[in-house]
């Protein structure tokens, strides 16, 4: 209750949000995000993943995730083996 107290009156403490905005930090996070997104917007016109089916999608991002489980996996045997 007293956190989100304090969380509403920080959010509503224009200068203090004036502040932050423009300090350093969340000025490159900003700029951070925009270039992640629009490289992952570039890398997606350049697989044809803009143009995507639903089904496409969903069966791409399965697929995605057992490659990084397997690499994971692979990555933990190895260490494994390592220490043996």
């Amino acid at each position: 209750m007293v956190l989100r107290l304090l969380m509403r009156y920080l959010a509503n403490n224009e200068q203090l949000i004036q502040r932050m905005a423009d300090s350093y930090p969340m000025r490159r996070a900003a700029q951070l995000v925009v270039s992640m997104m629009y490289r992952g917007k570039s890398i997606a016109r350049e697989q044809g993943l803009h143009d995507m089916t639903p089904e496409r999608f969903k069966s791409f991002i399965n697929l995605f995730k057992d490659n990084v489980r397997k690499e994971i996996e692979g990555v933990k045997q190895d260490l494994k083996n390592k220490k043996k």
